[in-house]
Formats: C-alpha cells, structure tokens, sequence
C-alpha cells in the first residue's frame, strides 16, 4: 500500500540526498558475499526489497537523524543511508513472516513469497507438499533478510562510536518488532476483545519498528542528546499508532489498487484489531447483542462470504466504531503534532516531520 509519500518527493528528498536509499539497496544486494549459495531465496527477496513499498521506516529514521543535527550535505550522509538499508530488510522479513502467518496471498500487488515457493513446488512437481514448502522457503526468506539487515548496519562504513549509539535502539527494535508479532498471534488466540490489548499489539508490532526506534536509531547516529530522543520516541509512537489504526480502517475498506490486497482481507483473517475491538465494545454498550455476535462470528470465521463482509462493514459505521478510529487517530496526531513544537530541533526537520505525520495518517479509502 501507498501511505507515505516515495522516497523521491522532493519536499522529503532533501536536497537529493535519500533519494540514493534505493541505489544503496542495489548496491548491498549486488556485493553479498556467498549469496550465489541460495539464489532463490535472494531472488524472492530482492523482489520484495527493491520493488518498492512506502520506505517510511528509512524516511522517519533519516529525519530522525536531521532533526539532531544531521547535515544532508555533509560527509556522513552516504554513509548514514548506507545504514538504513538495514531498515528495508528488517522490513522484508516481518512482510514475508506476517504473510506466512496470515496466509496472506498477496503482497505490493503480487504474489506473496510462500505462494511463489508453493507455486514454484506444484510447477515443477517436486516431492512433498507444495504448501509445506512454499512455507519453509518463505521464512528462509524472511531469516536472510534479517541476517543481512544485521549487516548493513554493521559493513555501512559507520564509526565505532556511531555504531555503538545506534546498537541500542537496534537491538530494542528488532526484539520489539518479534515481541509485537507474539502479542498479534496470541490476541487471535485468546479472541482478545480488550481495546487496551489490542492497542499493545498496535503499539508493538507497529510503531515501535515503524516510526518510534528508526527516529530513535537515526538520533543516534547523529549522536542525539537524551531529551531530543525522548522528544522523537514520543511523537514516534503517536504516530506509528495513528498509522496502524489508519492500515486497519484500509484493511477493512480500503482499495486493493492502493493496499495491493484483497479488500476485507483482515476480517478474514480474524485480526483482533482496535477497530474491531470498539465495535464490539460500543455493540455491547449499545444492547447489540446480535451485532456484538456477528463481529465475533465475522472474525472467527476462516472463510468470510462478500455479503457477510458488507454486513461487518455496514455494522462498523452503523455503531460508530470507524467514527471513533478516525477520533482516535486526529487526537493522536494531535499530541504528537504538541510534542513537535516544544522539540529541540531545527525548523527543517520540525517541518518535515509535521508533514509526514500527516502523511503517514491520512484516509486513503
């Protein structure tokens, strides 16, 4: 999908210099030492990686570096985009990891990594079962990916110093973003109907690894004092929350052309979302037993009818569930947006950061 602007526009760009962010993929993906050893898995991941996508956690962590000083036309800003590739590949592997989780077919308007495996498997007629298959050599997919988002960080040609900072909240992201996972498996397991419960796994699996610790890295690279970071991580994680409620409002409305998706794809995979958590708060609130049972039964169902699925849409603007998302997400922005004007930053990146958190939030359905 298409929340954030490309890394090519130029009010983001910044003088030209994270444009070369994809040339820099390039780059890492064409000098792998030993990669020839399992060119599929490269191959399936490259595709993933250098087809495209929103590059929101390499644009949030670069502001995050000039709002501490970073200078885009300095020494160091190869170097630090050199870094944030690591960025796109721990990306990668939570996208080729959630799609096997989720069973998800489709991923940037093409086939997901397990379903080119499987695909692949069935083809070629090879032995065992197709789906097994399509599934192991997607999470080998995902397990390079982070390997090697490891390495750019590490071969970025950053200072001990520099790479000593930025280890810190490298090493919470990356932890977070497992932890967040977890939290999402386990809200679908125990048909978690708690809206706190539901904002964790919101907070976790999304703005911890989206926008609050890439600002948070890209702070430390410039060597960041500790109340700037402080100031960063906080509007991070009203936005990355923002962001998620936005996905799962488009993961219930939005256009497969701009999510590159199926439309109502979360409610068939019973994903335990805050906004469905408000729906069936509000139904119970409201005496709506029959609606509270129908989102329930929406959500544990493993294949969902279009009607069923206009129903649930019906019903989520009916109890004012997406009302109160879309309330949730302007009062989000909102404080983070307060938190930006008491920030100790250069005006550039204030303002830049004001836009993208309007950017990253806006309706696209």
């Amino acid at each position: 999908m298409s929340l954030a602007p490309s890394p090519g526009d130029t009010a983001l760009d910044d003088g030209g210099a994270f444009r070369s962010l994809h040339d820099e993929l390039r780059i890492f993906f064409d000098s792998r030492p030993h990669a020839d050893l399992a060119p599929e898995l490269v191959d399936e991941l490259a595709r993933l990686v250098l087809a495209g996508g929103k590059r929101v956690r390499p644009t949030f962590a670069w502001w995050g570096w000039r709002a501490a000083g970073g200078d885009a036309d300095g020494p160091l800003a190869r170097t630090t985009v050199r870094a944030l590739v690591a960025l796109e590949l721990l990306q990668g592997c939570a996208l080729v990891h959630d799609d096997v989780m989720d069973r998800s077919p489709t991923r940037r308007g093409g086939p997901a990594a397990h379903v080119v495996f499987a695909t692949r498997h069935h083809r070629n007629r090879w032995a065992g079962n197709g789906r097994l298959y399509g599934d192991s050599a997607a999470i080998l997919v995902g397990d390079l990916a982070l390997a090697w988002a490891d390495d750019a960080l590490v071969t970025a040609g950053l200072d001990s110093t520099a790479l000593a900072r930025a280890w810190v909240p490298w090493q919470a992201m990356r932890t977070e973003m497992m932890a967040g996972q977890h939290l999402d498996l386990l809200a679908g397991a125990r048909r978690e109907e708690s809206l706190e419960q539901t904002l964790r796994v919101a907070h976790f699996k999304t703005a911890a690894y989206t926008t609050e610790r890439p600002l948070h890295l890209g702070a430390a690279l410039a060597g960041a004092p500790a109340d700037l970071v402080d100031v960063l991580r906080e509007y991070g994680r009203d936005i990355g929350v923002a962001f998620q409620l936005r996905d799962d409002l488009l993961g219930v409305f939005g256009d497969t052309s701009v999510t590159g998706k199926p439309v109502g794809d979360d409610l068939r995979e019973g994903k335990r979302t805050p906004l469905m958590a408000i729906a069936i708060g509000l139904a119970r609130a409201a005496g709506r037993g029959d609606a509270a049972r129908q989102l329930r039964s929406c959500l544990d169902g493993h294949r969902t009818a279009d009607h069923v699925l206009a129903e649930v849409q019906r019903l989520l603007h009916d109890l004012g569930a997406v009302y109160a998302v879309e309330e949730k997400i302007d009062a989000l922005i909102s404080s983070a947006l307060s938190v930006l004007d008491r920030a100790p930053m250069a005006d550039a990146a204030k303002t830049t950061l004001r836009r993208l958190a309007i950017l990253v939030t806006a309706r696209r359905h």
